[in-house]
């Protein structure tokens, strides 16, 4: 399976292993082999800082040649194991090449770990992009996390929350509270659905799934209809990257125009526009008058 045919993850799959794998773990090599050997004046020992370097610039490459990053910045203080660099400017290159841009960013020497800070946005060149105000690279606890807002853009989906844990390894991702997700449909090209939930909202790579936790609430655009639940599976297409089928579980409701149905579980499937309900499903249809209201017990 491509690493693309995830667009929630491959934004943070691709940072970890392409921009922050480079920065933690080679860069440091070069930044020492600069320190060692610049006789310029570009670095200097200072009582604060170590060593300064002005233009910070890094490039990598892979084993037939090709690069395979860089990484620029105005300038890195050594301190020690820590390197602190400003306005980071950092490329990726492969089958789908990142760009990374951060105000500040901080490397441990020894750890590989990667801080970034301020205004943190990643791009692919396929139109992906990730923002966020902060991002922490914990390397031996395979974890790429923030406690800040992060909004991920790509041509099927739009997904909001705060706070993210990722584990690259493992290939899955946990969006904590406040998600908010418009996310294209199999079948009619221009249906799409947008869910919310209180979080959390977990996506596996691996099975092709996000589940959103907690007061879930989606709508689907082209019919109005509308489903809640206190747990709800989304499944994607592995090709075409959008809803195939959407699994409702516990305290489940669907609204169609006036009528209600309640049960326990919901299966739908997107490209049928098919509903599937089962554990005592009930059926409220509205009369427009309280007093005629008709439930259909099935």
């Amino acid at each position: 399976m491509k690493l693309s045919s995830f667009p929630f993850l491959s934004l943070v799959f691709c940072l970890t292993f392409g921009l922050t794998g480079a920065i933690g773990v080679r860069a440091q090599e070069a930044v020492d082999e600069a320190a060692a050997e610049s006789v310029d004046g570009s670095l200097y020992d200072t009582p604060a800082v170590d060593q300064k370097m002005e233009g910070f610039n890094l490039v990598g490459y892979n084993e037939t040649g090709s690069k395979s990053w860089d990484i620029n910045g105005d300038k890195a203080d050594i301190t020690g194991d820590q390197v602190a660099v400003t306005n980071v400017n950092a490329n990726a290159y492969g089958e789908e090449s990142m760009n990374l841009k951060a105000m500040k960013g901080r490397i441990d020497k020894v750890t590989g770990d990667v801080s970034l800070e301020r205004n943190v946005v990643i791009t692919s060149d396929q139109g992906r992009q990730m923002k966020t105000d902060s991002l922490e690279w914990q390397r031996e606890q395979d974890l790429v996390s923030t406690p800040d807002k992060v909004h991920l853009t790509d041509d099927n989906m739009v997904v909001e929350g705060t706070g993210l844990q990722a584990h690259p390894t493992l290939k899955d991702a946990r969006l904590n509270s406040d998600v908010r997700a418009d996310i294209a449909m199999e079948g009619d090209t221009d249906n799409r659905i947008q869910v919310t939930s209180d979080g959390p909202m977990e996506v596996d790579q691996l099975s092709m799934r996000a589940i959103f936790r907690d007061n879930v609430v989606a709508v689907e655009l082209a019919s109005g209809r509308r489903m809640k639940a206190d747990m709800m599976e989304i499944y994607f297409d592995k090709e075409s990257r959008k809803i195939r089928e959407i699994i409702c579980v516990g305290n489940v409701e669907l609204h169609q125009g006036v009528n209600v149905t309640y049960s326990e579980r919901l299966v739908y499937k997107a490209d049928q526009q098919r509903v599937v309900l089962s554990g005592k499903p009930k059926l409220l249809i509205d009369t427009g008058n309280v007093d005629t209201q008709k439930v259909f017990q099935y």
